[in-house]
């Protein structure tokens, strides 16, 4: 039995009273997708799965039905995703917003259609396409086709809309803190929101603000990192949070995750390469509204991977004609602020990137220190953690000059980012 959802007008989904397990991962998988298709049962061909690996959060899976005489794109056109989320999540991400945000993108074809539910995840289907690779991303035709996805993103989704749909549907509220604390000293929305008391919420500061109150406390250790992070939060904020910039009051609607693994190359004939690849974003659990310059920001250390490889990241003359392809596909869908043409506007945006390039290692670095404490996934989070942080504590020494003062050498990823 399932139920159809309707979520404000968007296209309904179903929610499925089963779950997936990883001890019996095919057979749960099964069963979800014979509960979301009862005549993959019944007619011939057999239904495989293969499994991604390219994610340290969830499990996902691609189901195949292989019908006779199917070609291999009618297949994958009858394919769905399964997504599984990872056990303790609901610490870090929202899953009702994820869904709605899922919706509205499928509204604005931006994202493939949601299909269902289930108690731990969902299903959708699947887009057509090659996975990229960190090298993928390193590639001009790739990174302007990724620039032209994301401006559109950026430009066609209004922040009001994902906040007016999230808020009818909040019924989660403010994830529970690792360690068990008496409901009443849990903080509240309010208490997250105090961080950008003026802005609209939720947005990627209070995002970062509830990873900060869901991190243990109960070691002296834990307690002065936990301090530490609220501070550097705190300032942070401060000194960027109300620079003008695109979209409602400075916040754009942003993936927020845009690695490697959620880039989809889609099919081209056979022959010349096209100057400009056509891609597709997946997996929005960490979209909320954002600076766009963080979006940006946040993708190009994406490039270095999981191994954080900072001789790959982009440099300035590659990030400059970054900004400048999506800021060309973001004009011809949305006006840019105070009349400024596209040339003007890029060197700001340009500026603003720059400005922001050690907050993505804040904002994955609060991550990792939760993931650390409850995956189950096969990953050095704690080690994932420090590298990151690394990241930020080092922007911040350029920033405000210490490293210069102290006789510090300039860290790799610094001088990797200052090359033209």
């Amino acid at each position: 039995m399932s139920l159809k959802v309707e979520t404000n007008g968007e296209p309904a989904y179903r929610r499925l009273p089963l779950s997936h397990t990883t001890t019996d991962s095919q057979a749960s998988a099964l069963r979800l997708v014979l509960a979301l298709f009862p005549d993959w049962e019944d007619t011939d061909g057999n239904v495989e799965f293969v499994r991604f690996k390219e994610g340290i959060t969830n499990t996902l899976l691609k189901a195949v039905k292989k019908r006779q005489g199917y070609t291999e794109k009618d297949i994958d056109e009858n394919s769905v995703l399964i997504r599984a989320y990872g056990k303790g999540t609901e610490v870090l991400i929202d899953r009702e917003r994820e869904t709605q945000s899922h919706s509205l993108l499928c509204k604005h074809g931006l994202a493939p259609e949601l299909l269902a539910r289930f108690q731990n995840g969902m299903i959708y289907r699947f887009i057509r396409g090659q996975v990229c690779t960190s090298n993928d991303l390193t590639r001009e035709r790739v990174w302007r086709g990724v620039a032209r996805r994301l401006a559109e993103w950026h430009a066609l989704l209004p922040v009001n809309d994902v906040l007016s749909s999230t808020a009818a549907n909040e019924t989660n509220g403010p994830p529970s803190p690792l360690v068990q604390q008496p409901s009443d000293a849990r903080p509240s929305t309010e208490d997250i929101n105090k961080i950008t008391p003026d802005k609209l919420a939720p947005n990627v500061w209070t995002v970062i603000q509830k990873w900060i109150f869901a991190l243990p406390a109960g070691s002296e250790v834990e307690k002065m990192r936990k301090e530490t992070l609220q501070k550097e939060l705190e300032r942070t904020v401060a000194e960027l949070a109300d620079i003008p910039s695109l979209g409602n009051d400075g916040l754009v609607f942003a993936h927020c995750d845009l690695l490697s693994g959620n880039v989809i190359v889609h099919p081209r004939s056979a022959g010349v390469p096209p100057p400009v690849e056509t891609v597709s974003f997946i997996d929005y659990e960490y979209a909320t509204p954002a600076p766009a310059a963080f979006d940006l920001a946040n993708h190009f250390a994406e490039w270095g991977g999981f191994e954080c490889d900072y001789t790959v990241l982009p440099t300035r003359s590659v990030r400059r004609a970054f900004i400048r392809e999506y800021l060309s596909c973001y004009a011809s869908h949305a006006q840019l602020p105070l009349g400024m043409d596209q040339s003007t506007y890029g060197d700001r945006l340009f500026n603003e990137v720059n400005e922001y390039r050690g907050i993505p290692g804040l904002y994955w670095g609060i991550w990792a220190l939760i993931q650390a404490t409850i995956s189950q996934i096969d990953f050095d989070y704690a080690s994932y953690a420090e590298n990151r942080l690394q990241e930020y504590w080092d922007w911040r020494g350029e920033k405000e000059g210490t490293r210069v003062k102290e006789g510090r050498d300039l860290p790799l990823r610094e001088r990797r980012w200052a090359e033209e």
